[in-house]
């Protein structure tokens, strides 16, 4: 499989519906040359009257984040479990989700010595220092088209990821659209790869091994049932997905997402 073909998951990430709130959520899919480095842009505007916050939460993607906001830029790698940012006043943000190889080799380093940011003026990257602005003018003009164009040149320009990161690109689509692989030694077979050297790949362009990596692809689908309207029955999601029974589903899922699913479709269906 491609990594520029690998099919889009199931999931957004997203815990916490966002429709009727004064939140917009703009994705928006890159073109051929920026794929190589982008999964897609995530785009959010948001309007709060004084006094109210909103902290939408996140079960991140297996792969980090390069942000861009009004007074900020960070390269943020995935983390363990939920995170969230907290909401005030009126905002936005540019947001690039990148393809699970990339910031390695942004960065130089393994993402597992990193801290959970990493300031855009450390990662080794031409064009940054000129990118930053044109995309805080756009964007705080309203034009989310034309910070996209700007970005889609810039990475157009860059020197395309290496052969570690097109095969860890492609470990991660395969664990996304495979319900079958469950553990990391059926994971390693299917790439013809030893399970430690499988296990340092992942973890260093990741930040975690490959048992995180399969753990997070069902939690993020599971929470995305439990999400729709019409949520599937606990013991069916926890077989469908590959769980050996229902206890071990609904333990796994407190552990990271912070409630019981029951629980969590219950209060995300009345939003």
């Amino acid at each position: 499989m491609s990594p520029h073909t690998a099919a889009v998951p199931r999931s957004n990430g997203l815990l916490t519906r966002t429709g009727g709130e004064p939140v917009r959520i703009e994705r928006v899919f890159p073109g051929e040359a920026a794929s190589a480095f982008v999964r897609h842009y995530w785009l959010p505007r948001w309007t709060l009257p004084e006094g109210r916050e909103l902290r939408p939460q996140v079960l991140e993607y297996p792969t980090a984040n390069l942000v861009i906001e009004p007074a900020s830029a960070l390269l943020h790698r995935a983390s363990r479990g939920v995170s969230g940012r907290t909401l005030r006043g009126t905002g936005w943000a540019f947001g690039m989700l990148l393809r699970p190889g990339v910031a390695r080799g942004w960065t130089g380093a393994s993402l597992r010595s990193l801290p959970a940011g990493v300031p855009v003026d450390e990662l080794a990257v031409d064009g940054l220092e000129a990118l930053l602005p044109l995309v805080r003018r756009t964007m705080d003009a309203g034009d989310d088209a034309g910070a996209v164009s700007a970005v889609e040149s810039w990475l157009g320009g860059l020197p395309l990821p290496g052969d570690d990161a097109r095969l860890v690109d492609e470990i991660v689509a395969t664990v996304e659209a495979d319900r079958d692989l469950r553990r990391v030694e059926d994971l390693a077979a299917r790439f013809d790869l030893g399970v430690r050297h499988l296990q340092r790949l992942v973890a260093g362009h990741i930040g975690f091994g490959p048992k995180w990596l399969i753990q997070r692809s069902r939690l993020q689908e599971a929470a995305a049932a439990l999400r729709s309207d019409d949520p599937p029955a606990l013991a069916m999601l926890a077989l469908e997905l590959g769980y050996a029974d229902q206890a071990h589903f609904s333990r796994e899922f407190r552990a990271v997402i912070g409630a019981p699913p029951g629980a969590y479709a219950a209060r995300e269906g009345r939003r």
